[in-house]
């Protein structure tokens, strides 16, 4: 466990868990101790252990895919809290998603509060979590490019998702990804004018680096 933000009033640390080394983050509120849980990717009891002094109040999913969710189902069972998941993701899940999310939404817990950003390109159902200073982008965006595609319109939907709405906050904007450490919105901006300076094979997709891509 790594705590990555404890300030502006809340508190953020990140588990590295499960066999692909998938970030989850448990969000408090300094003021309340109400949390929220992003991803649910295994190993379950470090996460329980961490909100043991909290009041946990959701589950926030950024996107289906196994290594993110594989402790659903015991994550939900030991809190009994809401799951919230984007619609087109939902259906996916290991559990029925309580909440359905779409981009633009307010999370509540405690003086915090998230707002949703739904970033499609990874799956159609990504999102990303906002508070006033930070972002847990999800496998929306990492430190060297986007998450993995799987075809040249995913590659372009991702593109849109991250320069529409995630190139619009603060340069200094930390980003916290869902596997590896973290950048920041203004370093992947720069990043990204390389990999536009570039031509590219019109059918570009799948891990893709903005340096060397």
């Amino acid at each position: 466990m790594a705590t990555v933000a404890d300030n502006e009033g809340i508190r953020i640390d990140r588990f590295e868990l499960g066999p692909f080394g998938t970030n989850s983050y448990v969000l408090i509120c300094s003021k309340t101790s109400e949390s929220v849980v992003i991803d649910a990717p295994g190993d379950s009891g470090m996460i329980l252990d961490a909100l043991e002094q909290t009041y946990p109040k959701y589950i926030l999913i950024t996107h289906h895919h196994f290594d993110h969710v594989s402790g659903l189902s015991e994550l939900k069972s030991a809190l009994g809290v809401p799951i919230a998941a984007h619609p087109f993701d939902a259906s996916n899940l290991p559990v029925v998603a309580d909440i359905l999310l779409d981009d633009g939404d307010e999370i509540p817990f405690g003086d915090v509060r998230l707002e949703v950003l739904h970033t499609p390109g990874h799956t159609p159902g990504s999102l990303c979590f906002r508070t006033s200073k930070y972002l847990i982008a999800g496998d929306t965006l990492f430190p060297g490019g986007p998450g993995h595609t799987h075809s040249p319109a995913d590659f372009l939907q991702i593109i849109a998702s991250i320069t529409g709405k995630i190139f619009r906050l603060s340069d200094d904007t930390p980003v916290f990804p869902g596997h590896g450490e973290s950048t920041t919105v203004g370093r992947a901006k720069e990043l990204f004018e390389v990999f536009s300076s570039k031509g590219h094979d019109p059918s570009l997709c799948g891990d893709v680096e903005w340096e060397t891509s």
